[in-house]
């Protein structure tokens, strides 16, 4: 349990599930996923390769007649970076697990020790490492504005990930729940937080540089329950996180195609309309401050954007 961690809200489970009921979960979703190759069973919530062996089996064992040919695509697993050796790897490679994903959090030392992790920056390396061996997909997960962290220290974290090159990524900026030591920090000052704007900020550019590196983002903020917006009382949650980081982005973009006062003309790509207007149309507001009218258009263009000055 290290300081930002309630599995219980995180997972919305207050028991593990049992090898049948794993199995009936599996049965449900073959009755109404009919693109079974690109769907793949996932066991998250908690260190996957900490729990007893026998424990891990019997939910590896109730999954693989699940796998195969009119099956799934295979078996993805969320663990710490202190709990993986041959010995763990050789097993998951026996049950048909294709992905595993490592809960860095962060790669600074000081971090982890302030937030109670029990691993080094360097285990996340070894682990990688070994992974990497055994023909796994690499995923990493990274958490922003953990206490006693920076943005120059979660910079650094993006550039290390990058350095290691994992297959993919997931950003998850910090909620404060319930229940948690980091909720005692909070409450106590100790622990302070900036705003939601900023973090959207920093993780909008942590995207960019992933992107960048090739590196593919499965996640980007805390999937939405009502169980944790229930039990959170502090940090960077939104439902739509990683919608508001993308319109970044193109606020980004548009600000440094825009020098000027007067009314623009933006022809879009169909899809990307509502990230360039921003949720609640937060972009046409932000640049309405700065006396720059925008319309957002539709257009079947090969460039993702284009302006045209009106007036």
């Amino acid at each position: 349990m290290c300081s930002f961690c309630n599995q219980h809200t995180i997972s919305g489970a207050m028991k593990p599930p049992t090898g049948e009921e794993v199995r009936k979960t599996c049965l449900e979703a073959l009755s109404y996923i009919k693109d079974r190759k690109n769907c793949e069973i996932a066991f998250f919530g908690g260190s996957f390769t900490a729990v007893p062996e026998d424990y891990r089996n019997e939910l590896l064992e109730s999954v693989k007649e699940f796998l195969g040919e009119d099956g799934f695509g295979g078996i993805r697993v969320s663990t710490r970076p202190d709990c993986i050796d041959e010995n763990i790897l050789e097993n998951l490679k026996h049950y048909g697990v294709t992905a595993i994903e490592l809960g860095c959090q962060s790669m600074d030392d000081e971090v982890l020790r302030l937030n109670e992790r029990g691993h080094s920056s360097e285990d996340v390396v070894k682990a990688s490492e070994l992974i990497r061996q055994y023909g796994f997909e690499l995923g990493h997960q990274m958490m922003t504005g953990l206490y006693g962290s920076s943005p120059e220290r979660d910079s650094m974290t993006a550039d290390r990930i990058i350095a290691i090159k994992p297959d993919t990524v997931r950003i998850y900026p910090t909620v404060i729940l319930e229940g948690t030591k980091l909720a005692e920090l909070y409450r106590s000052g100790e622990y302070r937080t900036y705003s939601l704007d900023e973090m959207v900020g920093y993780c909008c550019g942590y995207m960019e540089r992933f992107e960048a590196a090739g590196i593919r983002i499965i996640k980007c903020g805390l999937h939405a329950s009502e169980t944790v917006e229930g039990e959170m009382t502090g940090g960077y949650y939104h439902p739509a996180f990683r919608e508001l980081c993308e319109s970044r982005k193109y606020r980004n973009i548009l600000d440094g195609m825009l020098c000027c006062e007067g009314e623009y003309r933006i022809g879009v790509r169909p899809e990307l309309v509502s990230k360039v207007t921003g949720q609640k149309r937060s972009n046409i507001e932000y640049f309405s401050q700065k006396g720059i009218r925008i319309k957002i258009v539709p257009s079947d263009q090969r460039e993702e954007i284009n302006v045209f000055k009106i007036t």
